[in-house]
């Protein structure tokens, strides 16, 4: 019998692998190694056509801890060789050695009949899967415990693939649940966002105020504490999927305190500037709806979860330049931080507006990154989340499919904790359960092809350059933005009135916003012939933020 012990004390673990018998087929054999390497294993490829003999000699020479084998030609020649190579190697098993098999889905089904093998890949199970057998996870049947519950554990756990995230939640609170939990069994995806409806938004605590004619309009009708706990509820099967949801526009924190108890909300997701009178969202003017929100990042704060502030992308969905959308990136880490968010989850929506080019939009993302990350230290940690512009989807099923594939590769770009994954389905109907799970496929499968080695995008010239002007008109807004300060304000970035001045002198602007009683809405934008969107003047042409900046002085808006 073999002494294993010493690869246990050493602390990292032998795993051998081969194609077995006379099949020549490696491809799964080279990935599954490759995430063995990633979870820590020290690995061995013994390559194609091994021989049984050659395999198990391997195996004991190396005292390996595991053995993978692959076989992907005929079940019935399989079958009979996977059964001589069972008994082959029953002093190895005996004696603590773990087996694990990878073949197509016939011989896998006869290979799992043996009862040999601890663990029968079929060629359809997504990389972090495997990758979380790797790590530890060896029970055929998953618990709750086997999958973290806690957000910055679970990306870290996952690692190095992101979380998936996607948002869910139909008109009723039946269909809902029942989705939950389709979704959950299918193990599509990490991190399942409840969209719920307006009045859950902003009337929770108020029935009176809520209308029942607008009842599941934009998503679940959830109306007690134990409606979010039957979704919750829902969600524990399957790899156990986080659950989190909106903060809300009104009793931000009773809201909160409720969303912890009763769904363990995986993170916050508040605006700086939004969700208020200027949006039609919520009863607050910008001034007090950003007090409020402050408020709620020091409650999370104070409760170690982690705070995400959706403000770029709401000035990118207005068509604001991308100097300003960078702007929001930056007030809205330095306010997170300010108020003792200790897990900054910084939100990076790609597609907004729609008619950027890739490069353009690498180099508007990349710029965000580099306004925020100078803010990083011990206690405030930054994670990346991107996702896909909600208003770039086309109608066609098929180009929005190749949409959604082609988006998360770009978002790869950025090594992202998370992808936050918009269904494809999105310019037609909310998503289905089915919608979400096969959007996920369709997302991981382009971001399990990114992690195994895709090219630096954003080393192209073209990206530094953008990104690096973006940054220099950056500080010029934020300079504007300083000097709106009254005497004796101690810090203009978290000033709630010197931020809502910046919006009412139009320093802040965006053109959705002409008309608008609470903002400006003066500046315009267009997107340049190199796919940036830049501001312009009356006549269509480029301004620097210097001169846009210089005609607000000259108008007496500050």
């Amino acid at each position: 019998m073999t002494n294993h012990s010493h690869n246990l004390t050493a602390g990292r673990k032998t795993v051998v692998a081969g194609a077995l018998g006379e099949c020549v087929h490696v491809a799964g054999v080279t990935n599954f190694l490759r995430l063995a390497e990633a979870a820590g294993w020290r690995t061995i490829f013994l390559g194609p056509a091994v021989p049984i003999e050659r395999v198990l000699a391997v195996a004991r020479h190396e005292n390996a801890d595991m053995v993978g084998v692959s076989y992907r030609l005929t079940p019935d020649t399989g079958e009979r060789l996977l059964a001589e190579f069972a008994e082959a190697a029953d002093d190895l098993h005996a004696a603590g050695v773990r087996f694990a098999f990878a073949g197509t889905p016939p011989v896998a089904a006869r290979a799992s009949a043996l009862g040999f093998f601890e663990r029968v890949f079929a060629g359809g199970e997504p990389a972090d899967t495997v990758l979380a057998y790797l790590k530890g996870e060896t029970v055929a049947e998953l618990r709750e415990d086997d999958f973290p519950q806690r957000t910055v554990d679970r990306i870290k756990w996952k690692a190095p693939y992101p979380l998936i995230r996607h948002h869910f939640g139909l008109p009723t609170l039946e269909a809902t649940r029942e989705g939950v939990a389709r979704i959950a069994e299918a193990r599509a995806l990490d991190v399942i966002s409840l969209g719920i409806d307006q009045d859950a938004q902003a009337n929770f605590f108020h029935p009176e105020r809520q209308d029942k004619r607008r009842t599941g309009a934009g998503g679940v009708p959830v109306r007690s504490a134990d409606d979010y706990r039957s979704l919750f509820s829902a969600s524990r099967c399957g790899n156990y999927p986080l659950l989190r949801t909106y903060s809300g526009t009104d009793d931000f924190i009773r809201l909160a305190e409720m969303y912890m108890e009763s769904i363990n909300n995986a993170w916050c997701a508040i605006p700086l500037f939004w969700f208020n009178r200027m949006d039609g969202r919520g009863p607050w003017d910008v001034e007090g709806s950003i007090r409020q929100h402050q408020l709620v990042m020091a409650w999370y704060a104070e409760h170690d979860a982690p705070v995400e502030l959706n403000e770029p992308h709401h000035w990118g969905m207005r068509d604001a330049s991308d100097v300003v959308c960078v702007v929001s990136a930056y007030l809205s880490a330095y306010n997170a931080r300010a108020f003792g968010v200790r897990d900054y989850i910084a939100q990076l929506m790609f597609n907004s507006p729609p008619g950027l080019t890739d490069r353009m939009d690498l180099a508007k993302m990349t710029a965000m990154l580099d306004i925020i990350e100078p803010l990083a230290r011990a206690d405030f940690r930054i994670w990346r989340q991107t996702r896909t512009g909600l208003l770039s989807y086309p109608l066609d099923t098929n180009a929005a499919r190749a949409h959604l594939a082609n988006s998360v590769y770009l978002q790869m770009a950025l090594r992202p904790d998370i992808v936050h994954v918009v269904g494809y389905t999105e310019a037609d109907h909310a998503a289905t359960s089915d919608d979400v799970i096969e959007s996920c496929a369709i997302a991981r499968r382009a971001i399990e092809t990114a992690v195994q080695g895709m090219p630096d995008m954003t080393a192209d010239s073209a990206i530094r350059e953008r990104r690096k002007a973006i940054l220099a008109e950056a500080g010029v807004t934020l300079d504007a933005i300083r000097s709106l300060a009254e005497p004796g304000v101690e810090d203009p970035f978290t000033d709630p009135a010197t931020l809502a001045r910046s919006v009412e002198a139009g320093i802040m602007d965006a053109p959705q916003l002409k008309n608008n009683p609470y903002a400006r809405g003066a500046t315009l934008t267009q997107v340049s012939r190199q796919g940036a969107c830049i501001a312009v003047d009356e006549t269509g042409h480029a301004i620097s933020e210097s001169e846009r900046i210089a005609t607000l002085v000259k108008e007496k808006t500050f």
